[in-house]
């Protein structure tokens, strides 16, 4: 039996398409196939079926789909497993297995082999992923993962193929590209680079006039250092682009949201360790609601901009007035090179209320890892602490603690859960020592394991004394949330705290399970820790 979710949902059968049921038993499938061979919770196939609307006895309800499901698709495909349900996957049974296959393959072969890989993986796309389930929030938000995973696979066979010295063939296609994504630095960059390959100097320099017209018109911010040292390589002519290769380095960013000038102080104690860590810009931005606050807000950026230029970190600053600012914010984090995000806290995170606007749609939408900060004083030279059970959610909240706490100088303490033996259930040693290893390989920090009782007393005891405490978000964060422990955590712990959701693209510290897990780690560390 065959899957493919790249694109509308579809099964084979030796060849014979299956006709699936409605849309909720559609909805089912699709979710199970997002995470296949792992397990999928209760709570988020209920989230994803019913909504915030679940029936009076939903699971029963999501029983009876499963048994329907499970008829059509063969007993023994779809599994009970704790905390809910999974489906048994072979590598060649879906087309997203295969697509991250070839992508990981790719990423580990020489520019010929990955242009060829990397053309078959996106070969396999249909369409918009998941179309069909367009009255399903949670497929439509996975649909958008999936579509920055497109992109980002084929961001790497553009540069395959300009390493190769396509450059002439490459220039309509990135032109259509840059056309439909205007303000994406990356495929500005390689049209510029390939142009100019192409023997069109004018016309490459041309393209950096017009994008930096619409980044200074639409978002306000000046295009990335590394573009603007992209236009100087081309008006001196380097001899590297010539070969169609960039003089310098993609240069990354921190994306910081703030508009309280206190708040903003908290989002740089953290941000500018991870810049001064790792190389990467600041972006601060402010989105005001009306124009009276604008000069203010950007008066308030530029003041921060010229004190970190002053401690030599590389920072733009942007402020315009919007009413949607989590969509503007997800739309920049998509265009400009953003590797996270980094917000203050909203009240209604901390008061244990379903996210609105403009949490729901800066979650929903950004292609990056997004974290939260709440407030907090922290303990200098405390270290950086972390639960981790080992779910998506976690390994990326792991991955920014352990480079937070190599730039802080500090060391990262990581909390698992205690066995328990009435529930038969062992303790998480093992999993601790599995993430400190891949800690280890990625950073070059060793990290203290401490076992917990469950629930949120443990780690507010451990987390005693913490320079800050980083937590991955619930997976019911759009019907629950931070969720109840969480928030007894966040309200407790007398450290910042930062609740991070996964963003969408290729692993670092994760496992190599799948190519629509993200990573911003930077790309000697993500090759290092995936061999």
């Amino acid at each position: 039996m065959e899957f493919r979710i790249l694109g509308p949902l579809e099964v084979e059968d030796d060849g014979r398409a299956v006709v699936l049921g409605g849309p909720k038993q559609r909805a089912l499938l699709a979710l199970l196939l997002l995470t296949p061979n792992r397990p999928v919770s209760v709570d988020r196939l209920t989230d994803a079926l019913w909504a915030a609307e679940p029936p009076a006895a939903a699971a029963n309800a999501l029983q009876y789909h499963v048994s329907q499901l499970r008829k059509l698709l063969g007993h023994g495909l779809i599994v009970t497993r704790e905390p809910g349900y999974l489906i048994r996957i072979g590598p060649n049974q879906l087309d997203l297995l295969r697509f991250e296959r070839l992508v990981a393959e790719a990423e580990a072969s020489d520019a010929r082999r990955a242009s060829r890989l990397l053309a078959d993986a996106l070969d396999l796309w249909r369409g918009e992923p998941l179309g069909d389930l367009d009255d399903d929030a949670i497929s439509q938000a996975e649909g958008r993962r999936l579509d920055a995973a497109r992109l980002a696979a084929l961001e790497l066979r553009i540069e395959a193929d300009l390493t190769l010295g396509r450059h002439a063939q490459l220039v309509p296609e990135l032109q259509a590209l840059v056309g439909t994504h205007p303000l994406h630095e990356q495929l500005v960059g390689a049209l510029m680079r390939a142009l100019y390959a192409a023997g069109r100097q004018a016309d490459a320099l041309d393209v950096f006039r017009n994008a930096r017209q619409a980044f200074v018109d639409e978002l306000g911010i000046e295009p990335s250092p590394s573009l603007k040292e992209l236009e100087r390589a081309i008006l001196r002519q380097d001899s590297d682009l010539a070969c169609g290769r960039t003089p310098t380095g993609a240069a990354r960013a921190i994306l910081v949201l703030g508009r309280d000038e206190h708040r903003l102080d908290e989002l740089l104690a953290i941000a500018e360790p991870l810049a001064t860590g790792s190389g990467r810009e600041l972006i601060l931005v402010s989105f005001t609601s009306g124009r009276d606050d604008l000069a203010a807000a950007t008066a308030q950026l530029a003041a921060r901009r010229d004190q970190l230029a002053a401690r030599g970190v590389s920072c733009r600053i942007a402020a315009y007035t919007t009413s949607e600012a989590g969509a503007e914010a997800a739309l920049m984090a998509a265009e400009q090179p953003v590797d996270i995000v980094l917000s203050e806290a909203p009240a209604e995170l901390l008061e244990g209320t379903v996210l609105g606007e403009p949490l729901s749609s800066l979650l929903e939408q950004t292609p990056c890892d997004v974290a939260f900060v709440t407030g907090g004083a922290g303990t200098d030279g405390g270290p950086v602490v972390t639960p981790f059970g080992g779910a998506d959610h976690d390994w990326s909240a792991i991955e920014l603690a352990a480079c937070l706490a190599s730039a802080l100088g500090t060391t990262l303490r990581l909390l698992g859960t205690d066995a328990d033996p009435a529930l038969r259930r062992r303790d998480a040693s093992r999993l601790l020592a599995r993430a400190s290893l891949l800690v280890q390989q990625l950073v070059g920090i060793v990290t203290e394991p401490v076992l917990i009782p469950p629930g949120d007393r443990g780690v507010v005891q451990a987390a005693a004394g913490a320079r800050v405490l980083v937590a991955g978000l619930s997976d019911r964060w759009n019907v629950e949330g931070i969720g109840p422990t969480r928030l007894r955590i966040a309200t407790a712990v007398d450290a910042p705290v930062l609740f991070v959701r996964r963003g969408p693209r290729s692993p670092g510290l994760a496992p190599p399970r799948t190519f629509t897990r993200f990573t911003w780690t930077p790309g000697a560390d993500h090759a290092k820790a995936n061999s």
